[in-house]
């Protein structure tokens, strides 16, 4: 009898158990939810942070383009009037040196200069002969109407108070046809969250600086290969510069494309230009093979 006591005694208890725990249950069950839910927002924060710094980092990004003087060149066309942009945009030094001296540094952007950057590029790709302004909608359904758009009546900056009069007027960045049509290609391409065109219909600032800078990063396509190949064949290029050179051409003021083309860089110009400069001092400077 005791035993069945004992037994009874037993389940009783453990029923009382799991009803206080059945009781508690939304209780626990609140718990676990909440702790679940605050590591899974430190993972999204930490996400967050990690993406941050790689689409936005604090250093910024350059572009492997320079500056060069398209500042002094689009104030002296009226492009830019001086006055105005200063009253517009509160400039640095450097900024203020861009504009009215021109420079050889790399373009760069960050969080405290992308106001700038987007100013002075569209500018140029307002200014600058394009593709785009003769086969795009610009040049084409919209033709009678290229001083309505944000793009375009919204640049106050210039001399005239009509945009229009510089649209599509300056050859800033001497492009190739072959390059133009590599321009319409890319610009057919990116687009910018600010509305649903792409930058072969660039009406807003952002689409107007994006295609100056696809003009700028074309433009300046032979000249990154070049770099490259200069490395791979070292004794090529040095011997190609010092035939150049001895021409009147220096270096720095080569037509990357026509350096790179058949007459200089096929295996049979090569030869032929290092047959007509001769040997050079220590001109082994090693480079790669065809091979890994």
């Amino acid at each position: 009898m005791k035993k069945k006591l004992l037994i009874l005694a037993a389940f009783l208890a453990i029923g009382i158990s799991g009803l206080a725990l059945g009781l508690n249950l939304p209780k626990f069950e609140g718990k676990f939810k909440a702790i679940a839910e605050e590591k899974k927002l430190k993972q999204e924060e930490a996400r967050v942070d990690r993406l941050t710094g790689q689409v936005l980092p604090k250093e910024g990004f350059e572009l492997p383009v320079s500056w060069n003087d398209f500042g002094p060149r689009l104030i002296k066309a009226g492009v830019i009037d001086l006055a105005k942009f200063e009253q517009a945009v509160s400039l640095t030094d450097e900024q203020r040196m861009i504009l009215t001296e021109g420079t050889d540094a790399k373009i760069r952007i960050d969080g405290s200069n992308s106001q700038f950057v987007v100013d002075l590029l569209w500018a140029l790709g307002l200014a600058q002969k394009s593709i785009i302004y003769e086969e795009g909608p610009f040049g084409k359904e919209y033709k009678s109407e290229q001083g309505n758009f944000a793009s375009t009546g919204g640049w106050t900056l210039a001399k005239s108070e009509d945009a229009v009069n510089y649209l599509n007027k300056y050859d800033l960045v001497p492009l190739t046809p072959e390059q133009q049509k590599l321009v319409g290609e890319i610009a057919k391409n990116v687009y910018r969250p600010c509305c649903g065109n792409s930058t072969w219909f660039p009406d807003c600032n952002h689409g107007m600086a994006a295609l100056a800078a696809i003009e700028l990063m074309v433009s300046a396509i032979y000249r990154e290969v070049l770099k490259l190949n200069s490395f791979w064949f070292p004794d090529t290029y040095l011997v190609t510069a010092v035939y150049l050179d001895r021409g009147g051409t220096p270096w720095d003021k080569v037509d990357a494309k026509e350096v790179l083309g058949k007459k200089y860089s096929s295996g049979q110009g090569a030869a032929d230009i290092a047959k007509k400069v001769g040997p050079l001092p220590g001109s082994d400077n090693g480079g790669g093979s065809c091979g890994a």
